[in-house]
């Protein structure tokens, strides 16, 4: 392949591919992640046929990561974070320190040195950022008290990996300090002073900067600009936050999500980095693939099932025990558990940084990869067994409702979303003194709504057991105000199924999705053009008459 088409070679097979596996996953019933991760192993350098640029995958879903990162810092405050600090920080403290002992144990009984035993426990103890979150968002529980715990347990292991990036080169390196206690407590004191400075800069500096800048562009009324800014913004910060104060471009995007979530414009800064941020995500599991060397299970067997069990029940079973003694829930101790059994893109460069400083052998790296993607695969399953678990002790799911709301609602009109269309038909219902229910997934406007005196179901209304939730079998009318043409179908479409009496009125952008729409059971549909050029010609012609 010609030098300068590489990272397009890189690119069209990664999503190519990863797109015929998604779908046959997906036609199989499991998890796309599953077809994802095959994708990778296809093109990458240990199976025959094309080879995609590895350095270059790793990179692009480096981009995943730090708008996947941005993501949910626009949905996640200070306030979040601090409300999570006493069982986030000892819980990763300690759950760390469990699955790094059990790696050193492995590792000496393999034969390795005590420093590259303990390298490769470090590195099993870590989760993955796109994992971890990627799941939490596909079930609704990244604002739930759950998710809160698990994404703050996530950041404090980042700044763990951070310290450890750090610390390894002075502890080791060939610079003639290693053993050297005052050079190895400047690098730390250095690492320290960063952060702080680091997070002092976010809260006092671009607090005031990002936000002003995002609400001038937005006036702009440039849809095109406003995306650019967003962008600029999400990847701008990650990548300063690394070369300026040495942190993951993860924790730089997360601090930049999380200043501009607290603005007005945070769903609509969220909405325009979802489709790249979908893309790159899928670029990470490619990447991960890649990096897969299938022939290390067949002639390491016995050290690879230790190491996934290190990683799926080891550590899975310490971060349960340690939610538990801080007196949270089951379901909230397996939740945590089940989101952190896996390693991902930390465990890598830490296993990169181990071998090239030759503290740690190659064999590690390969159990190391071996355990990351293994433990990927079997994630989507463990998720699937926790969520039945639950459901099997008849446990509410706290994140599917509001503050007050009972076990079904019966309101006779259910809305889904309470944007700029959902909040006015919300007035307009409860301003006449009629029941409403509204399903939305965002906090602020949930939170607006229940200011209306709606009901509110937080969630996500493509899901048979949100709507459910809603009391959509009871229910007399549903108005579907979102945007997304597809979401908005399937909802149609499962709430017709749900209730073949309901009366379902839904809004449309084109003639297209009119006719989707009515395909899949809706009774009216509005389009917001055509009622434009209704109401603007009978002006004209009352003018006239």
């Amino acid at each position: 392949m010609p030098h300068d088409t590489t990272l397009i070679g890189t690119v069209v097979a990664g999503l190519g591919v990863a797109f015929l596996m998604g779908a046959l996953a997906h036609r199989l019933k499991i998890s796309p992640i599953a077809g994802y991760l095959l994708a990778g192993v296809m093109v990458g350098p240990f199976t025959p046929g094309f080879v995609a640029d590895t350095g270059l995958a790793l990179q692009l879903a480096e981009i995943g990561v730090i708008l996947l990162m941005f993501g949910v810092g626009l949905h996640f405050s200070l306030k979040d974070l601090l409300s999570v600090r006493r069982i986030a920080v000892p819980g990763a403290i300690v759950q760390m320190a469990v699955a790094t002992g059990l790696g050193i144990a492995l590792g000496l009984w393999q034969g390795w040195t005590l420093a590259g035993s303990a390298i490769f426990g470090l590195a099993l103890s870590v989760a993955s950022t796109v994992v971890l979150l990627r799941a939490l968002q596909a079930r609704d529980m990244v604002e739930t008290e759950k998710g809160r715990i698990a994404v703050g347990w996530l950041i404090v292991e980042d700044l763990a990996m951070v310290l450890a990036l750090v610390l390894l080169p002075a502890m080791f390196g060939s610079r003639g300090d290693e053993g050297n206690g005052i050079g190895l407590w400047q690098s730390a004191g250095i690492v320290g002073l960063k952060v702080v400075g680091f997070v002092a800069f976010m809260l006092i500096v671009a607090r005031r900067i990002l936000p002003w800048v995002l609400h001038w562009v937005a006036h702009t009324g440039s849809r095109e600009l406003f995306r650019l800014a967003v962008l600029a913004i999400a990847l701008g910060v990650a990548f300063g936050a690394a070369v300026v104060f040495d942190v993951s471009f993860a924790l730089g995007a997360f601090f930049a999500g999380m200043i501009l979530g607290e603005t007005q414009l945070s769903r609509r800064a969220a909405e325009e980095t979802l489709p790249l941020r979908d893309a790159f995500a899928v670029l990470f599991f490619v990447s991960v693939g890649m990096l897969f060397d299938p022939w290390v299970l067949i002639e390491q067997p016995g050290p690879v099932i230790a190491t996934v069990a290190i990683i799926v029940f080891g550590k899975s079973l310490a971060a349960w025990a340690i939610v538990r003694a801080f007196g949270h829930p089951n379901q909230t101790a397996l939740t945590v558990a089940v989101s952190l059994s896996q390693i991902g893109e930390f465990s890598f460069i830490l296993a990169g940084l181990g071998v090239a400083l030759k503290v740690m052998p190659d064999e590690a790296r390969d159990l190391i990869l071996a355990g990351s993607i293994l433990s990927i695969l079997f994630n989507p399953v463990f998720f699937t067994l926790m969520v039945k678990r639950i459901r099997a002790d008849d446990v509410p799911e706290p994140e599917a409702v509001g503050d007050d709301v009972p076990a079904a609602c019966n309101a006779g009109v259910v809305l889904i979303g309470y944007g700029r269309v959902g909040s006015h038909i919300g007035s307009l219902i409860c301003g006449r003194g009629e029941g409403l229910t509204v399903i939305e997934d965002q906090k602020d406007m949930a939170a607006a709504a229940r200011e209306a005196g709606a009901t509110v179901i937080i969630g996500d209304a493509t899901k048979d057991s949100i709507l459910r939730q809603a009391g959509i079998e009871e229910a007399a009318t549903l108005l579907i105000a979102i945007p997304e043409g597809v979401e908005a179908g399937a909802v149609v479409r499962k709430a017709r199924a749900i209730n073949p009496k309901l009366l379902i009125v839904a809004r449309a952008h084109s003639d297209e999705e009119v006719a989707d729409l009515v395909r899949r059971g809706a009774d009216h549909v509005v389009m917001a053009e055509r009622e434009t050029a209704s109401r603007m010609a009978e002006r004209a012609m009352l003018a006239r008459a």
